[in-house]
């Protein structure tokens, strides 16, 4: 059960009432983030831009998002991922790799690897080692590097505040969001 009571968008403030009212799927994390009505706009967008206008693979991003999820641990993030995870190209034993923390897993290529290593010494250490941060920068753009920085950060901060507040898990949404951003 919630910490805090959801926003109700009937109560809620206009510009809080709309977005809600607008967002493809109903989702408790939006709810819980709303009591926030100044950073909910821009959260939201955020998120948006993240899952839809980066040009950082989107494979990549979410195989980098359930590593977030698995670490912090923030078992609604992992719930509303896997499937969008498995919806952009991770395999069933990718996602079977992560949950169990294996990251060095041979169903991984290189690249995800390093991605995997990055994601958790930024989640870890707040900064990436020399050596992953080079090979990183060996196979991405930099505006790839900068954008799987971000995307590790945002989900950090969503997983913190799912936990701290614990928000209710909603059914996987699936691809419903990235449906809609497209």
């Amino acid at each position: 059960m919630a910490r805090l009571p959801y926003v109700d968008p009937a109560t809620a403030p206009e510009e809080v009432r709309t977005l809600l009212e607008r967002l493809p799927v109903r989702l408790n994390v939006f709810r819980m983030m709303a009591h926030a009505e100044h950073d909910f706009r821009p959260l939201v967008g955020l998120g948006t831009a993240i899952l839809g206008r980066q040009k950082l693979p989107a494979k990549l991003r979410e195989l980098a998002i359930l590593r977030v999820a698995a670490l912090s641990p923030a078992r609604y993030e992992w719930v509303q991922h896997a499937p969008i995870a498995k919806a952009v190209g991770a395999s069933d034993d990718q996602v079977r790799a992560l949950e169990r923390g294996d990251v060095e897993a041979a169903c991984f290529d290189p690249l995800e690897r390093a991605v995997l290593r990055f994601t958790t010494e930024v989640v870890r250490d707040v900064r990436a080692s020399d050596a992953t941060f080079a090979e990183l920068a060996r196979r991405l753009s930099p505006q790839e590097i900068v954008e799987l920085i971000l995307s590790v950060g945002y989900y950090m901060m969503i997983a913190r505040l799912l936990e701290s507040t614990a928000v209710d898990l909603d059914p996987p949404a699936g691809t419903a969001v990235l449906d809609a951003i497209r």
